[in-house]
Formats: C-alpha cells, structure tokens, sequence
C-alpha cells in the first residue's frame, strides 16, 4: 500500500475541493493500494475520500486476496448475482455521506460505467477529472520503486541471453518467444509486460510486427523487443543482433540506430526537454539520410505499466527531472529490407541517467 502516494492525492484532493476519488484502472488501483487483480468483465474499483478511511470494492471471490495484500483498509465484495453500482452507491452513501465532487478517470473510465456510478450517486453531478494527477504522482519514482525497475531490468536481461542462446537456423520467431517465457516463468517469473517480440529478417520493419512462423537465417538480423513485470513494475527493452556476418548495409544502419540511442541517452539529465530528447536522436538519423524511416516517438514513461506518461516526443515541452523513468529507442524501418531498434530504459539522476537494462549494445553476432 502506497501511503505517500495517498496522502499526496488527498492533498491535491484538497487544493481542488473533491470529496471523493474513484479509482477504477486496474493498475491504478494496484498503484495506490498494492493489490493487483485482473478482473476481466467484473467491477473493481477503490474509493478514497478526503478525510476518511477508504475502500477497495471487489468481486467477492477476490475479496480474501485483496484482504492479505498489503492493503490495510475494508474491503467490500459484492456477488455476481447482485448490482455492483447500487451497492457502491449505498457503501459511499452510508461512509461518507453524499459527495459534491467526484474524481474520475476520464482516460480510461467507460461511458456506461460512468452513466452507471453518476446513477448510483443521485444528487452527485460535479465530476473532476483525476488523470494529470495521477500521471503526476506517478511520474518521479521513489527510491523503492527505482529498485524494483531495476530488478525487472535485470530479468529483461536475462531474458535476451536466453533468446540470443535459442537463436538457430530454421528456429522461427514464435520458438525463440516460447522459449524465452518457458524458461523465465521456470525461474518464477510470471508475466512479461507485453507481448514478446522476436521479428526476423525484413519483418523487423514493421516497428510493432506480429512474430510468426518466420525462420532465423544466415546473414539476418533479429529484434527483440521484452519485458517483465517484477514485484508490479514493468521492464521494457530492445535489442537487434545478428545472425551469422550481417550485410554492410544492415550493420550501416545498426551504427547509425545505435549512435542515435546512444547520444540520447548521453544528453539525458534534468532540465532538458521531452522534445528536445526526441530530437536529438532524430537529428542523428536525419544527418544520415534515413529520417523519415524514424516514425515513432523517442520514447514513453515507464514505472507499474510499461507505457505511463511522459511521451518523448516532439512538441513535448516537459522539463525532465530527477527521479523520473522512461525509454530511449529510436528505430530506422525500411519496409522490405531491414528493421533495427535500440532501447533501454533509464532512471533519470541529479546529473544523467541510470540505465535499467545492461545487455551490450554493440552488435552481437552469433554464428
């Protein structure tokens, strides 16, 4: 349970005069109270007033779960049988009275579970909405959240010397994925923060392609693109390696790709920008002639999901500060000829960075 992090939302819950947060994103709530569920279709939500104790509402079959996690207030759960929102209503009602402004995540709130909480809170029509602070709280880890994105990074790390050890002629990219997570939920680790991305040859130009059956061959060069999720915090980093000696053109545009990451992440300290992060990168593609083979943003926050706020983009006057974590990768994708993408993590110090993943960036050829 994240007791900082609380007291520093009913502190801006104050300055704004709401009465009551609604919570309802899964790895928000899991942010806020240390309990992580995926509830599918299901209701599940936590409410936290300005003064009084909150609340975690959850399916009843999650409620001893949530009751021997870290979670240290009331649980209330509620049957499949029975209408979540009336019972929420009644449960706010009776706690804490009727509420004049509600929080909400407008970013990921539904309009029908919005129809359906505005329904069960009558009287209640001021709603604020909780996402810039939410990204805010979220956005300068504390020292105990750097050391579990440290630890995720050290699994993503292990990961790619597993599939590096998997790459072999005729294996296709589904085998190598399959093995790389076999062997990782082997040694307990259960879920990678996104799908696993081994892409061959020319499939690696398509910047988020769906591996296949494609086979590794000679003189290729292979991206991977992973992550786990350790103790709740997400780890994300991209690695292209060679297999058997790459062409003079796939390792031109390797060099290039990683100068571009590397200078990046060189100018990494507080007080520059988001925008400026992203062009910099950019201007080293560009001076090479391959900008417009560039065509996503530097990068994303990263922390209990693997895609938070900020966007390292153009445009993007966001001053970057200690304590705050996102990933550097810049990419060149020419459709049908070759894909390489360069990425790590960092955690940004009073005077540069700290990477979260430490696999070389050199380019790695295995023969």
């Amino acid at each position: 349970m994240n007791h900082v992090k609380i007291t520093e939302l009913r502190k801006w819950m104050a300055q704004k005069q709401v009465d009551l947060a609604y919570i309802c994103d899964p790895k928000h709530i899991a942010y806020f109270s240390g309990y992580e569920s995926d509830p599918h279709e299901r209701v599940l939500a936590l409410f936290i007033p300005l003064e009084q104790d909150p609340f975690l509402f959850t399916p009843a079959l999650e409620v001893e779960d949530a009751q021997n996690s870290t979670w240290s207030f009331d649980v209330r759960g509620y049957l499949d049988s029975e209408n979540p929102w009336e019972i929420i209503g009644k449960e706010i009602h009776t706690r804490y009275g009727q509420p004049g402004t509600i929080g909400i995540e407008k970013n990921v709130l539904t309009i029908d579970r919005f129809d359906a909480i505005s329904n069960g809170l009558i009287g209640t029509d001021s709603f604020i909405d909780l996402t810039a602070i939410i990204q805010r709280l979220q956005l300068i880890k504390t020292q105990e959240e750097k050391e579990q994105l440290l630890a995720a990074g050290k699994w993503a790390d292990i990961a790619f010397e597993i599939g590096f050890q998997a790459v072999k002629e005729g294996m296709t990219e589904q085998a190598i994925i399959a093995e790389i997570e076999y062997q990782l939920k082997k040694q307990g680790v259960s879920q990678m923060s996104f799908d696993t991305l081994v892409l061959a040859g020319k499939n690696a130009a398509s910047p988020h392609g769906t591996p296949g059956n494609t086979q590794i061959a000679p003189n290729e060069l292979v991206l991977f693109d992973l992550g786990v999720v350790w103790n709740g915090y997400c780890s994300d980093a991209t690695r292209t390696i060679a297999y058997k000696k790459p062409t003079a053109f796939q390792e031109k545009i390797y060099q290039i790709t990683l100068e571009a990451q590397q200078t990046a992440q060189a100018a990494v300290r507080p007080g520059i920008t988001a925008a400026e992060l992203d062009q910099i990168a950019r201007k080293v593609i560009s001076s090479y002639g391959y900008g417009e083979y560039f065509n996503h943003r530097l990068g994303h926050g990263i922390g209990t999901t693997v895609h938070e706020f900020p966007s390292l983009v153009e445009g993007n006057d966001l001053v970057i500060e200690e304590g705050m974590c996102f990933s550097l990768e810049p990419g060149i994708y020419i459709p049908e000829q070759v894909g390489v993408r360069i990425e790590d993590c960092v955690y940004v110090t009073k005077d540069g960075c700290l990477a979260l993943t430490n696999t070389p960036k050199e380019l790695i050829i295995l023969n």
